[in-house]
């Protein structure tokens, strides 16, 4: 039996597997100077990416569920990284992964949740032609947590809190939830297109969440645009209303909220939350009315109670209000503070501003 050549130079030896990973790690270290067990196990074609995007939005509960190997295929890869990486000289830096959801828990690979291969799917191997400074740098970057995510419906669906439904929905606590049931409903959207627009909006509000939808046809998520407070959308508005597309497009976008507006029963909401909290600025509940009476919302004021100026329902509204614009919720919710946690701790503010507005104080 002949002898097999030996490589050219450069290239790795040893079994298959380890050639195919480390010419996979070579090729990420030459693109981004670091190695990441992710970037090498996509590489491999082991993490179709939109199951990876599913993970990262805390949609699928451990990542080696969603391998196209079984675990002991990725195990014996993240060793073969390891050795090559140590030889090589890399240093190694954990890193956190959190899901983009609003409690930003960590998000798990493995299903037994091994703290020693936990630990080396969160390793990433830097080059060590990066200073310290660099690395730091890298290291909070890829340890930031992602953007919030909601998701436009591609098909029919219920909130599993009130049983409505929506244009879009919200993953949480492996549960599809309206955005006013995940207090995500004050928030307005902006169209991708803008980059200036986004990026000003996004800095501008306090709470914003990313709106992907999933493309049936390239087997991806597509980034429909971003949900950010009105305020930060005002706020980008005016920064660039030097621009005279800009200044279009807040015209047309005033038009449109006008037309979807039913002026008429925002005025009889006004007027009945006027009388159950007399305290309240006329300006305010007019906001108020306006917002949660805002056609295609899907916001309190355009369920039935709504629509009828039910007692209950203004009050909703108000609380809603309240919350988003007297008190630190959404500060808490960017936090990661759990929902529930979250209006536990703002309930003593919302009751304040309630009995002062009841009362005229």
């Amino acid at each position: 039996m002949s002898t097999p050549p030996p490589p050219p130079d450069g290239q790795p030896t040893g079994s298959k597997l380890e050639r195919r990973v480390i010419t996979a790690a070579q090729a990420a270290l030459a693109r981004h100077r670091y190695v990441s067990p992710l970037t090498l196990l996509s590489a491999l074609g082991w993490l179709p990416g939109n199951m990876v995007d599913r993970w990262r939005q805390g949609r699928v509960p451990e990542l080696e569920r969603s391998a196209a190997v079984p675990p002991s295929r990725l195990l014996e890869a993240l060793e073969i990284l390891g050795r090559w990486a140590r030889d090589e000289g890399l240093q190694p830096d954990e890193v956190a992964y959190l899901a983009a959801t609003r409690d930003r828990h960590p998000l798990r690979f493995t299903t037994d949740g091994d703290p020693d291969i936990e630990r080396a799917y969160r390793t990433h191997w830097a080059s060590n032609t990066l200073s310290e400074t660099a690395r730091a740098r890298l290291v909070q970057r890829q340890s930031t947590p992602p953007d919030l995510v909601v998701h436009s419906a591609v098909t029919t669906w219920t909130c599993a809190e009130c049983g409505e439904t929506g244009e879009l929905l919200v993953s949480e606590d492996a549960q599809t939830l309206c955005l006013t049931c995940t207090d995500l409903d004050h928030l307005v959207f902006l169209p991708a297109g803008d980059a200036a627009m986004t990026r000003r909006a996004k800095k501008a509000s306090t709470l914003s969440a990313v709106v992907l939808r999933f493309n049936r046809t390239r087997k991806r998520y597509d980034r429909l645009g971003l949900l950010v407070e009105p305020a930060g959308l005002d706020s980008a508005e005016r920064q660039c209303l030097g621009d005279e597309a800009a200044r279009l497009r807040r015209r047309e976008r005033d038009r449109e909220r006008r037309a979807d507006q039913d002026v008429a029963l925002t005025a009889r909401m006004a007027e009945e939350i006027l009388r159950l909290f007399p305290g309240c600025p006329a300006s305010r509940a007019e906001a108020i009315a306006g917002h949660t009476g805002l056609r295609g919302s899907g916001r309190v004021g355009r369920s039935a109670a709504g629509r009828a100026v039910d007692q209950d329902a203004m009050t909703r509204a108000v609380i809603a209000s309240i919350r988003h614009e007297d008190t630190e919720y959404d500060q808490l919710l960017m936090a990661g503070i759990p929902r529930a946690d979250a209006r536990e701790r703002i309930r003593t503010d919302i009751d304040r501003v309630l009995t002062a507005w009841r009362t005229n104080a």
